[in-house]
């Protein structure tokens, strides 16, 4: 990874690696550095120091030397007598960027070089970054998306992605967790009919908490449906762990009612702590937000599948525990079910914290049904206007599963756990044409295919279905599409593992304005035939602006017969010396440029 590569005049000292929560990053460092604890890689390096942010978080209001911070965390050096690190090839891995509670501020640090002098570990960190401090030194940072922009481009040699599961290797885990082939099979076949599950997929703790699902739905059911939408799984999925609990620590029977009063209050508990801490941004949480929120301590580990316990010992410095979710998914569907469950018994609605006066004991009865319909539509609309806001999208998934909630469907599977059901038919109707309203206007891919994802959980699959037919017939109206089908068709090939290998921009319209509007599928993309397709430089700009991007895929381009000038040319060949650009190899014109 840190070997220098052809074509590239500076050596690769700082490698940024992203992937969304779940999807084996931190598996990923440890394969690392198993591999060369066990000589099987990476020999000619002689010391990997893994750190993680949570770690780190602890320790912020201590100061180290760099020497001091490796003894601290890894004591052989210190046994060892090893002071300096100048001499040795060594890399640092830090662990879950997305995490850090550190003041990483790189515009307004003391410059430091000396590895024996005392600081915060903030102003180490990014001493270290910068390259002031143990300048030979290699790094490797891990990190959601949203957080990769803490740190400065001119800091990063490389960025790299994991990208979780193909779809090949989606049907070989689901193969290897069934020993039964044609239960394997049905699986699978059911996965691949809902395109969200399938989608979802490539996430590893997805794959295990669906297996979870459907095994035990396979072993009790008496007819009934498997589960089609993300909220669906997810209420199963509590579900099998109050199960777990009633029989495994309440020793109850299979048979008898999942939810206890116990069992409904430390559900409540994890929901107001899973929604408090998701408006901080907090994914880590300390012994005082779990009392603050009335959750017994010895009783949350009872959820070991929900509530994980990740203290590590250590002396001197780590006093509280830390406390984390298994997966952020799993921390907003508790967060979306504790608004859900705040609205209909409190008939409060938390997102804006104000009480819905008219929503009384009678909330969503029969008797003043238009009154509180109108209000209660309002509140799914206010939701995805908040989400919507949101510059890092970290309320996609929480307005999924709060849109999911409002089905009468999901609210009889959370039966024993809800007191009183909500919504209509009506108001979901009216949440679905606001959010087709919403897909109408310019909203970036991103926002435009969480929206798709929550038409699904709404049931509503009408605007993909239309253009999916017309796709199939090859009778697709491209010079007629809204800005709501443009979106659908982006979300279509976004979703199809096939398209993103090989894009090619024809097969829909050789226009720029088709270009524009796929972009984000260029972007997915990794090769893309932009050739013979009418574009002059106008187009340049945002081609370039995707190119540099840090979450661009793009390995090949194709751009040969069209009319980018030398103007065009000359800034493509500029942009792909970019740190975050991944193109290997670009062709114009009949010259082909390989970057390797």
């Amino acid at each position: 990874m840190f070997k220098d590569s052809p074509g590239r005049d500076e050596p690769i000292r700082t490698v940024l690696t992203k992937g969304v929560a779940g999807i084996g990053k931190t598996v990923l460092t440890q394969k690392y550095t198993l591999d060369w604890a066990e000589d099987k890689a990476n020999q000619d390096i002689q010391f990997i120091f893994p750190f993680t942010f949570r770690e780190l978080n602890v320790l912020k209001e201590e100061k180290f030397s760099l020497v001091e911070l490796v003894h601290h965390f890894f004591t052989e050096t210190k046994e060892a007598g090893i002071c300096s690190f100048e001499d040795f090839q060594v890399v640092f891995i830090f662990d879950g960027l997305d995490e850090c509670q550190l003041p990483l501020d790189f515009h307004k640090t003391t410059i430091l070089t000396d590895t024996r002098k005392s600081t915060s570990v903030d102003v180490l960190l990014i001493n270290l970054i910068r390259g002031y401090l143990l300048p030979s030194a290699h790094l490797w940072i891990t990190t959601r998306p949203a957080a990769g922009n803490q740190i400065p481009p001119d800091c990063v040699d490389m960025v790299t992605e994991v990208r979780g599961f193909t779809d090949p290797q989606k049907e070989e885990y689901f193969r290897k967790r069934y020993r039964e082939k044609k239960q394997a099979s049905m699986i699978i076949s059911h996965i691949k009919t809902s395109r969200s599950l399938y989608i979802m997929c490539h996430i590893p703790v997805f794959c295990w908490i669906t297996a979870t699902v459907l095994e035990n739905i396979l072993k009790s059911r008496e007819g009934g449906q498997l589960p089609k939408t993300l909220t669906e799984m997810y209420i199963h999925f509590l579900v099998v762990l109050a199960k777990v609990k009633k029989v495994k620590y309440d020793g109850g029977a299979e048979t008898d009612p999942h939810w206890s009063p116990e069992s409904r209050k430390m559900i409540e508990s994890l929901g107001k702590l899973a929604f408090h801490q998701l408006q901080k941004g907090n994914l880590i949480f300390y012994e005082s937000d779990l009392t603050e929120c009335g959750i017994d301590i010895e009783a949350a580990s009872v959820y070991s599948g929900v509530f994980t316990q990740i203290f590590k010992e250590e002396s001197g410095l780590y006093q509280d525990k830390m406390y984390c979710f298994i997966h952020l998914s799993v921390q907003e569907f508790l967060a979306a079910l504790h608004v859900h469950l705040t609205l209909i018994n409190s008939a409060v609605n938390l997102l804006e914290e104000q009480q819905i006066t008219s929503l009384t004991s009678k909330l969503f009865g029969k008797k003043q049904a238009s009154k509180t319909e109108v209000e209660s539509a309002y509140i799914y609309q206010s939701a995805v206007d908040k989400a919507l806001q949101s510059p890092n999208g970290h309320l996609d998934l929480f307005l999924r599963f709060f849109l999911g909630f409002s089905l009468q469907t999901n609210q009889t599977l959370l039966r024993g756990l809800l007191t009183q059901t909500g919504s209509s038919s009506q108001t979901n109707q009216e949440t679905v044409q606001y959010i087709k309203k919403k897909l109408s206007q310019n909203l970036s891919a991103e926002k435009s295919i969480n929206l798709f994802h929550c038409l699904n959980e709404l049931n509503d699959r009408s605007l993909v279905e239309e253009i999916q037919k017309s796709l199939r017939s090859g009778c697709l109206p491209i010079d007629k599409l809204s800005p709501a089908q443009w979106s659908a068709l982006v979300f279509i090939l976004l979703s199809s593992e096939k398209d993103l290998d090989v894009f090619d921009l024809k097969k829909y319209s050789a226009s720029e304005e088709a270009l524009l509007r796929l972009l984000p599928v260029v972007k997915a993309s990794n090769k893309a035939l932009l050739n013979s397709c009418n574009l002059s430089e106008r187009v340049c700009e945002d081609l370039f602006s995707v190119l540099s991007s840090q979450s661009c895929s793009l390995k090949e381009l194709d751009l040969s017969t069209n009319s980018l000038r030398d103007y065009g040319v000359k800034k493509l060949l500029a942009v792909v010396q970019s740190p975050h650009c991944k193109l290997n190899i670009l062709t114009s014109d009949n010259i082909t440029f390989c970057f390797f």
